[in-house]
């Protein structure tokens, strides 16, 4: 029963009309961010982010996070329409929705999407406020100890979740962790790295940061691939048109697959490090493999497109889990979002929900109210904001690099911020080109002072001891974690290299015996060599040897 006072209370505090129309106005921005080529919610989070400064928390927040699911129902329209992804969770909707669109069908295409995304939402939304107050509560209990553990199980996780590369990765995170420790030495009180500049004593901003990585960043490595060049296929939509909505058989189709979707992209998205890339393109191999007609897949299927996209929106939601109940920023979006938290003054952690509940239950609610507000907006809007997509790169990027300036040096007035800015702009550009995560340095960057903040509190409380991690269960619990997650890898890779030496010693063997060597002896309930079929692979004449084909297919 708390649950749902709580969310009452929750709706109360955001049903103001400064409130809703923020709420509205982080949809519409949501939607436009994921229109535009190149950007995504991460980029688009931080470069609106230093526009809600002078909002109160809630409002500001509500905003944030309104464009971060917007972003994500924006992104489906150019995977459907030019078969560009938004940003990677929209990539598994190029596979069937631009097919769609070839065949005629963008209309339903894209309305089938959007209803997906908001059953999703709903669903999240739903699923979070059941969650997040069992495991604030559990988190409540935390100290020190197993908070510096809970941060060390969010930054691995990441690291061996993110691309194929886990040392390149790795490097990432320690690039952010260098930056984090620039300004004042939280224990002793002495400057660190800050080179004798008054402007850096206290530490580099998040903003900054996080506007070059993602804004600038990705300006320059599109250019760099030659979007400005791109001339994009387009295919026009018309609510006007008869063939616009869906059928009955699209809505039977897909309602096994926004089902399935819904579900399994929370529990991904909860997951810190998965992401919704990772819940999407799992959801497609999902209803590939339960599908009837998994040929249709790739051609067309509306089950691959409305999957998909029900995942996605989905694990933006359960992202939001282990936000708001843990303070670990499962991917580069929420990075950007608890930047914006204690920016404005609150912990994201065990102690949100209790401390600042209508603050925590106000974020909650608004996402029911906001995917209202993205279906409305998505059925009825889909050819305005589709004519976004056919806007040239060559006007759209520099646009997009003035506002990232005028950003940046609105937040505090300082050119060294906007040249800390560009400078990481440009390393993001490197860092994407080379196969580096920004996204993992960002996390590091947020994360890093919170590490170090509470490992020195538990040395101060052990008295510099280290035992203290093995005297709690919880503790306990949380490096069985970490070891299995480092161990996991190795094993895997050991597995998988034993079982190649012993089929490659195993073929080998055959190819012996089939060359004439020592023979193998014939099963008991076969008849011997000199029967009609041979059983150790060779042919009748055995001088001959065996055919490649049967060498092969052994």
């Amino acid at each position: 029963m708390d649950i749902f006072d709580n969310l009452a209370n929750g709706i109360v505090a955001v049903a103001t009309p400064m409130n809703l129309l923020l709420l509205f106005a982080g949809v519409m921005l949501g939607m436009i961010v994921g229109v535009m080529p190149g950007l995504g919610p991460s980029a688009g989070l931080a470069i609106l982010l230093p526009l809600t400064f002078t909002l109160d928390p809630t409002g500001a927040v509500v905003m944030l996070a309104a464009v971060y699911y917007g972003a994500m129902y924006g992104g489906t329209i150019t995977s459907v329409l030019i078969n560009t992804p938004g940003e990677s969770a929209t990539v598994a909707s190029t596979f069937d929705g631009y097919p769609l669109a070839k065949q005629g069908r963008a209309g339903p295409a894209l309305v089938m999407a959007a209803i997906g995304s908001f059953v999703a939402g709903t669903i999240g939304a739903v699923l979070i406020s059941i969650a997040s107050p069992a495991t604030a509560s559990l988190a409540a209990t935390f100290g020190p100890p197993e908070l510096f553990l809970v941060v060390v199980l969010g930054l691995l996780t990441l690291i061996v979740i993110i691309g194929g590369n886990r040392l390149l990765g790795a490097l990432s995170a320690l690039i952010g962790f260098g930056i984090a420790t620039v300004g004042i030495d939280i224990g002793t009180g002495q400057q660190r790295y800050t080179f004798g500049s008054v402007e850096l004593i206290n530490g580099i901003d998040f903003i900054p940061v996080a506007i070059g990585l993602f804004g600038v960043g990705e300006i320059l490595h599109t250019l760099w691939r030659g979007g400005h060049l791109e001339k994009l296929a387009y295919f026009n939509v018309s609510a006007r048109s008869r063939g616009f909505w869906p059928t009955r058989t699209d809505l039977r189709e897909s309602a096994g697959p926004i089902t399935r979707g819904s579900f399994l992209g929370f529990f991904v998205g909860a997951t810190p490090g998965a992401g919704a890339t990772v819940a999407s393109l799992m959801s497609y191999n999902l209803e590939k493999s339960v599908s009837k007609t998994p040929e249709k897949f790739g051609k067309g299927a509306m089950a691959g497109l409305t999957g998909p996209e029900a995942a996605n929106n989905a694990a933006s939601s359960g992202a939001m889990v282990p936000l708001l109940t843990l303070g670990i920023p499962g991917s580069a979006s929420t990075a950007v979002l608890i930047g914006g938290f204690m920016m404005w003054g609150l912990q994201p952690g065990p102690l949100l929900m209790t401390q600042n509940p209508e603050f925590a239950w106000g974020l909650i609610a608004s996402m029911f109210l906001g995917n209202i507000m993205l279906l409305l907006v998505n059925v009825f809007c889909i050819p305005a904001f589709a004519s976004i997509a056919r806007v040239p790169f060559r006007v759209l990027g520099p646009t997009i690099i003035v506002i990232c300036v005028l950003g940046t040096f609105t937040v505090n007035g300082s050119i060294v911020e906007v040249a800390i800015m560009l400078a990481c702009g440009v390393l993001g550009f490197f860092m994407r080109r080379f196969g580096l995560s920004p996204a993992a340095m960002v996390i590091a960057l947020v994360l890093g002072p919170m590490a170090e903040e509470s490992l020195r509190q538990t040395m101060i409380i052990s008295g510099g001891t280290f035992g203290i991690f093995w005297d709690r269960t919880t503790s306990q619990v949380l490096i069985a974690l970490i070891v299995l997650l480092l161990v996991l890898p190795l094993v895997t890779r050991l597995i998988k290299r034993a079982a190649a030496r012993i089929i490659a010693r195993l073929g080998a063997m055959r190819r012996r015996h089939a060359r004439g060597g020592t023979p193998v002896p014939p099963p008991e309930d076969l008849p011997g060599p000199s029967g009609d079929a041979p059983t150790d692979g060779s042919t009748d004449d055995g001088d001959r040897g065996p055919t490649p084909e049967r060498v092969d297919s052994r």
